[in-house]
């Protein structure tokens, strides 16, 4: 039984390309969601393991759906995923209680091992 991912990311091709990552190294992939505002909704439902978080999102940015999220549930495992120069929402997103970031492109080894260091 593979850990349970929810990608949050408002690029199609971002989640799809992160989708692609986890399910290939046997990750179930139980949720998607667009933005802020549906990522703190799918958790609910979902109840994953670990999300990946875009941090520019519209309706609600990432850092605002990290600490609904945290909320819900103060364990919660969520890794941040940046664009490049966004290093001052990243400090924000860890002292609001992310795990780890991952920096877009998206390089599958380093996914790989922020969601492993992260489950572990």
């Amino acid at each position: 039984m593979g850990h349970r991912i929810l990608i949050v990311d408002d690029a199609a091709f971002m989640r799809m390309m992160i989708k692609d990552i986890l399910s290939k190294n046997g990750f179930e992939i139980v949720g998607e969601a667009a933005d802020g505002v549906q990522a703190v909704e799918k958790y609910r439902e979902t109840q994953p393991d670990l999300v990946t978080m875009d941090i520019t999102m519209p309706e609600m940015d990432g850092i605002t759906a990290l600490k609904e999220i945290k909320q819900i549930n103060p364990n919660a495992k969520v890794i941040m995923c940046s664009a490049m120069g966004q290093q001052a929402m990243v400090i924000d997103a860890i002292q609001a209680g992310a795990k780890d970031f991952i920096v877009k492109p998206f390089q599958a080894d380093r996914v790989l091992e922020a969601i492993n260091k992260t489950l572990s």
